[in-house]
């Protein structure tokens, strides 16, 4: 697989410089032209979506282009005159347009805005090719509306379109697209963890602000999944953000016009899915419009025990109040009854004869679980925007976000106690978790002289709270490759008793506050040079956790914070190609003192990053190095007992790539490929110059490629097939013991049949049926058949 993906890479490297030097050679002859000009625009929707793939001629010079990602165009080498520009797709109108070029106006600009017929999207889709999941067009990436090849930062978009090819029932399978993210670690509730350059980066974000979930997250209301690579604290913030960047679920959001979609998900282990996307306007204005994605969800594990129910419903509701006053607002409510994930630590003694998971001979398909121990959660996010535009170069964004995400039951940890033998933990628990965050952001693009400015500056207020009820019991040891009947002693009534004798501990665990102050601006030098500068001053104050049967707290502090950043791009070549470097900064803060009674001080990340990106009609790419310096990193004082020294050193740095290509009509391809290195350089002796458990897979590979037919009787039939790939990597690392995950290769398939009324969809996961592990030392699925039926009006 590695030498697979290896090859792939080097063809790719070489096809992008021959583009790139076809492209730049091109530019320049149409520039010795002194009576020749350019037409260049964008085409957008009414909504204000960029519309990829449309036609874009001029009929008496039998000159054609088609739009991008982004909905840009570009005509070159056009003769001085006037002319009529017309602009095609299947199942939107508009009108041809003239426009005139000559001496003064050699870069002529002309824009397009469509509306939709009664044709709708889907049958687009299926009519049209196109580099079909190349967009990557945000305003949430940098709180701005800026190209990605304007941007010095690096960034991944899973869309909608991808996750429906793939025929994604659940949230993790999404991060199959992203490059570096791995085996999603699955924590109790169900909440996620993915890797980003070396670091566990939790879901923490949802519309661009902080939305706290502490349970599993249904897909059905995504519009995209927007992945921000590197420290990126200037801009979102410490608290929901680790140091290899943030994971940004976006939502789906009204348009105006009718449009609805019912599926249904049937697969091996019981699953059964059912999903609804209806959209309509409330008022003949259109004005006031209202969309609701709803969900329910069952199915079970492929091992012996586990299960997992869930309904999920999302509203969302905007409304133009003027030309200059819009509201949204948007809600996600979900409930879910089920197990909790496996969650197994190794025994790492001095006599453990297994350094792996393999060598454990755990069975794959035991659970040591039982249905009857099991928790509810309940979780809500609540969003809402107020936008106002103050002037032609100044617009204000109010935004209000409140979560609750909580979990009552029980949830399960395994211990290994011996070389044979583990033992099951359970916790009783009622654990809720409250999130706000409120922001206001001001968005201005003016000039001062002739320099442009795109700038954001906003202040954010983030808390957070949590109380815990809780104890736990611990059940006597089994064999756990040969357990016989002891296995089934694990049940809920049996557990039970257990829990009259248990001590109950009630406290306040989270009770934090962060307020925040931020500017952001980005300056166009020239037209093909943008530089950034940005900073954040960052207040936290934490109350710690109070105990009320003692009346104490403990751990309570304040830290102040500041996090800059600064980027440059160059457009070698416009809009096509873009050389950049960045700085970036991120914090973690950081309780407690020294020896000395010295408290410590954020820990600070640094990273520097180079690279190129690519935006072609039929490839976009970006080539990244980064470089991540982590400070004030505590480790144990090796002078004093039970305290620790700030002068931990932390190295992360590497090489990403990605690719998104279209080099034929019908065939759409999605590619990543990273290496990162990750170690601790300064820290205490047992772990000191070593790769943290946490860092994931050094090497990791993905690739989805897909071809449908998009002429003639069978338009719209397609199959796609792709992977991930992973290297070994260590659940624990020490000088005296390690304790090993092996690489994993996992290959997917899929055939669909998609219609302007209907989709089919049938997808084979994991096609080799190979055995492998999360973090948390979960067996990861087998082979898996999913198919699906989706209708469209």
């Amino acid at each position: 697989m590695k030498t697979i993906f290896k090859t792939l890479s080097n063809n790719i490297l070489l096809h992008v410089f021959l583009a790139f030097l076809a492209i730049f050679l091109g530019s320049e002859t149409a520039f010795s032209q002194s009576t020749v000009g350019t037409i260049s625009g964008h085409a957008i929707l009414k909504d204000g979506n960029s519309l990829q793939g449309a036609t874009i001629k001029i009929s008496e010079l039998n000159k054609t282009t088609t739009t991008d990602s982004d909905g840009s165009y570009q005509l070159r080498n056009i003769p001085f005159g006037t002319y009529l520009v017309e602009i095609k797709l299947n199942g939107y109108d508009a009108s041809p347009a003239t426009v005139l070029v000559d001496q003064n106006n050699t870069d002529a600009k002309l824009d397009f805005e469509l509306t939709y017929t009664s044709q709708k999207l889907e049958e687009v889709i299926v009519s049209s090719g196109g580099n079909r999941f190349a967009k990557k067009e945000s305003e949430e990436v940098s709180k701005m509306k800026l190209k990605n090849m304007e941007n010095p930062q690096v960034y991944t978009i899973v869309s909608k379109e991808l996750m429906k090819e793939q025929v994604i029932t659940d949230y993790n399978s999404a991060f199959k697209n992203v490059p570096g993210a791995g085996i999603a670690e699955v924590r109790n509730q169900g909440r996620t963890t993915n890797i980003s350059r070396g670091f566990a980066t939790p879901q923490l974000v949802r519309n661009g602000v902080g939305s706290f979930t502490y349970t599993t997250i249904d897909p059905s209301n995504l519009e995209r999944i927007e992945v921000i690579k590197g420290p990126s604290a200037t801009l979102f913030g410490s608290t929901i953000s680790s140091f290899g960047g943030l994971f940004n679920r976006v939502t789906k959001k009204p348009f105006d016009f009718f449009k609805g979609e019912v599926s249904y998900s049937a697969g091996d282990w019981d699953l059964n899915r059912f999903t609804a996307d209806i959209n309509t306007p409330l008022n003949e204005e259109k004005t006031a419009l209202f969309r609701i994605n709803t969900a329910l969800h069952s199915e079970r594990s492929f091992q012996d025990a586990g299960f997992n129910k869930s309904f999920f419903i999302a509203p969302s509701f905007s409304y133009q109040v003027n030309e200059r006053l819009t509201l949204l607002i948007d809600a996600e409510f979900s409930a879910s009854k089920g197990t909790s994930p496996t969650r197994l630590a190794p025994y790492t003694k001095a006599d453990a004869t297994a350094h792996s998971i393999e060598e454990m001979q755990i069975p794959y398909k035991l659970s040591f679980a039982n249905n009857t121990v099991n928790y509810t959660s309940q979780q809500y996010n609540i969003f809402a925007q107020l936008k106002y535009k103050m002037s032609d170069e100044w617009t204000s964004q109010t935004v209000i976000s409140r979560t609750r995400s909580s979990s009552e039951g029980y949830v399960v940890q395994l211990t290994a106690l011996s070389n044979e033998t583990l033992r099951q933990q359970v916790t009783n628990q009622d654990y809720p978790y409250y999130g706000t965050d409120i922001q206001q952001n001001f968005n201005g693009d003016f000039k001062i002289g002739n320099l442009r400015n795109r700038v954001v500056a906003g202040f954010d207020f983030y808390s957070l709270r949590a109380t815990r009820n809780d104890a736990s019991v611990n059940m006597p040891a089994i064999n756990y490759r040969e357990p016989g009947a002891a296995y089934n002693n694990f049940t809920l009534e049996k557990i039970k008793p257990l829990f009259a004798a248990a001590t109950y501990s009630n406290f306040v665990s989270n009770n934090e506050r962060t307020y925040s102050a931020y500017v952001s601006d980005v300056l166009n030098v020239t037209e093909k040079l943008i530089v950034m500068a940005g900073l954040r001053a960052d207040r936290y104050i934490n109350k710690g956790a109070y105990y009320p049967s003692t009346n104490l707290t403990t751990g309570n502090y304040n830290q102040t914070a500041f996090s800059p950043r600064f980027g440059a791009v160059y457009q070698i070549v416009k809009e096509k190609v873009s050389v950049f470097g960045n700085y970036m900064n991120g914090f973690n803060n950081v309780g407690g003192s020294d020896f000395n009674g010295n408290t410590f001080k954020p820990n600070q990340a640094n990273q520097l990053e180079g690279g190129l990106k690519f935006d072609f009609s039929k490839i976009s790419a970006t080539f990244s190095y980064y470089d991540i310096q982590v400070t004030n990193v505590t480790r144990e004082d090796p002078d004093h007992v039970n305290f620790q020294i700030q002068d931990g050193t932390q190295l992360s740095k590497g090489f990403e790539a990605e690719f998104i290509a279209n080099p034929i009509r019908g065939l759409n391809i999605v590619a990543g490929y990273t290496y990162n290195d990750s170690r601790l350089t300064k820290a205490s002796p047992s772990t000191n110059g070593l790769r943290p458990t946490t860092a994931g897979s050094p090497t990791t590979a993905n690739l989805w490629a897909s071809y449908r037919l998009t002429e003639g009787a069978a338009s719209g039939l397609g199959f796609g097939i792709g992977g991930i790939y992973g290297s070994r990597y260590y659940q624990t690392n020490t000088a005296d013991f390690k304790f090993s995950i092996p690489e994993y290769t996992v290959l997917d398939a899929s055939v669909f049949y998609d219609r302007p009324k209907y989709r089919l969809g049938l997808k084979v996961d994991n096609l080799t049926n190979e055995k492998y592990w999360s973090y948390r030392l979960a067996a990861q699925n087998p082979t898996r058949v999913t198919g699906n039926i989706t209708f469209k009006f």
